[in-house]
């Protein structure tokens, strides 16, 4: 190995370790007194009440662990979003459990949280997913309502996804183990069954002290709205445990009787690991975000067998188009190919840069796969699309269109892995956020922008350069640069993929030798849900 292997690696292994660093961090929620004060109670942490959920052995991923990093600070900070979100196994079958963590303001929703919530209700839906909620909540976080309760994407669209994955068939289980009042008690008396725990669990519209106030009736919340209330007067919930783990393992044994699913029916064979050693990503990947690689040596060690059949692999070559398998899944794989590439005629073009060319083949690539049944992986690493009169002249706007109109409209799932970088119109045609991937995540090297830091400072420092001058005042060159420091500063932070995970417009960020994992249990994820529509592109400039 080179010198620049070992400098690529020692960087992002650092990268990785301040990954682990933040995620520990993030994993004691609001901190060791508050879990101290939850375990006094009797009642289990969001983090425990899902382990002991979960089986045992099998693998599992989290949603959104980094939502809310940074956010809300005046309020003391939002970890997780104060909500816990995990794919994984019970009893064998895959689920998605979302566990409102009570350490954080007493699991109080605050707008990330419902952002998150609904994440996790979107990706039942789309998966059919059976859905596991397990209730600890003070309910909505009351100086931020305006900012959760009345728009559409906000509280209350958790309670129409209840509705509309019962009509769909998608199994939806609660328990509540702690507060569950106001607008949220209607969410585990929306699910198909809900379990309370005895002694810690109520579910109230109004708890005593607003009753009091309201109409004047003196009572207490376990007479209100506890277990034997619920289970034995009102009728409103169905199974009451004795404690945190009775009511897990109530919940263990309805869904081990969940009949089987309907498949999508994508093609799986037996998982063999990659021939080349997946350990050296850390070494190819660049340091430098400006850097050339090979794509393919990073594809060679995240696919079975290292084994890829390329697709047009001649042509439009700062694309990467073509077929493998990833823990035995067939896929699709679109990557940005970011060495720089020479073409039949001579012309070089840039690598992460996507030419008319390009476009064109993955769109041709993405229709296949539709006709195939066969899942997309596409690997992000793209600076946008070529600029300049010979683009321009070139058909570059209807070649990209072609390919956002392929993704837009694809309807196998997608799978987006954000490499490097993902600038402008780039992460929209290489399935950022807005095209539905299935999941999304990033690796810790990864940034995402409108466009680089660099390039994006020198325009803004400019433009105040210029008001600063227009008003009289004087801007010398090391003016300039204090204003450019200053603003890439401000820019960097914001393409830092922690700034898009704490927004969730990503699911995660991932060790890269994760990636496998998380595409293979998302294809899974995805075969619960067959394919209802034919792909049809509609209506593109040829």
């Amino acid at each position: 190995m080179d010198m620049n292997f070992n400098k690529n690696e020692d960087h992002n292994k650092l990268l990785l370790s301040n990954l682990h660093h933040k995620f520990a961090k993030v994993k004691l929620g609001g901190g060791e007194k508050r879990i101290q004060k939850l375990h006094s109670e009797g009642k289990m942490t969001a983090r425990e009440r899902i382990d002991y959920l979960l089986d045992t052995k099998a693998k599992s991923i989290e949603i959104g662990a980094f939502v809310g990093e940074g956010m809300y600070t005046e309020f003391g900070g939002c970890p997780s979003g104060g909500v816990i979100v995990k794919i994984g196994y019970i009893k064998g079958k895959q689920c998605i459990v979302v566990a409102n963590d009570a350490t954080v303001k007493a699991g109080a929703w605050f707008p990330i949280t419902a952002k998150k919530n609904l994440r996790a209700q979107e990706i039942a839906m789309e998966n059919k997913l059976p859905i596991i909620y397990l209730v600890d909540s003070a309910g909505v976080f009351l100086p931020l309502q305006d900012e959760i309760f009345p728009d559409k994407e906000h509280f209350g669209r958790i309670f129409r996804n209840n509705a509309l994955m019962s009509s769909m068939g998608i199994t939806q289980i609660s328990a509540v183990m702690g507060s569950c009042v106001a607008g949220g008690a209607y969410l585990p008396i929306m699910s198909d069954e809900a379990l309370i725990v005895d002694k810690t669990g109520s579910i109230f519209l109004a708890g005593s002290y607003l009753v009091k106030a309201a109409i004047g009736e003196n009572i207490d919340n376990e007479t209100l709205g506890g277990a034997t209330t619920h289970c034995e007067i009102s009728g409103v919930t169905d199974y009451k445990a004795k404690d945190d783990k009775d009511a897990l393992d109530k919940i263990k044994n309805i869904v081990d009787k969940i009949g089987d699913y309907d498949k999508a029916g994508y093609n799986r064979i037996k998982a063999v690991n990659p021939a080349l050693n997946e350990e050296e990503i850390y070494g190819i990947l660049p340091k430098a975000r400006n850097e050339q690689y090979d794509m393919m040596e990073i594809i060679s060690r995240l696919v079975d067998e290292s084994e890829f059949e390329a697709y047009k692999d001649g042509y439009g070559q700062t694309i990467i188009t073509g077929y493998a398998r990833i823990d035995g899944w067939a896929v699709g794989i679109v990557a940005n190919q970011r060495k720089v590439v020479k073409t039949k005629t001579g012309e070089m073009q840039f690598g992460g840069v996507i030419y008319s060319d390009s476009a064109d083949k993955a769109t041709r690539f993405i229709a296949n796969c539709n006709q195939k049944k066969i899942p997309l992986v596409f690997l992000q690493d793209v600076t946008g699309f070529m600029v300049g009169s010979k683009s321009e002249q070139g058909g570059i706007i209807k070649d990209g269109a072609k390919m956002v109109n392929a993704v837009s409209n694809s309807v196998v799932p997608k799978f987006t892995i954000i490499i490097g970088n993902s600038y402008g119109a780039g992460n929209y045609a290489m399935c950022g956020k807005a095209y539905d991937p299935r999941l999304i995540v990033a690796w810790p090297s990864a940034e995402l922008a409108v466009m680089g830091g660099t390039q994006a400072a020198k325009v803004l420092a400019q433009i105040e350069a210029s008001s600063l001058k227009a008003k009289g005042e004087i801007v010398d060159e090391e003016k300039e640069k204090e204003l450019f420091n200053k603003i890439k500063a401000r820019y960097d932070a914001q393409t830092s993929p922690y700034y898009a995970a704490s927004r969730l417009w990503t699911d995660a960020i991932i060790d890269p030798l994760d990636t496998r994992t998380w595409i293979s249990m998302g294809i899974e994820a995805a075969n619960h849900s067959p394919i209802e529509k034919k792909f049809n592109l509609g209506v593109i400039q040829v």
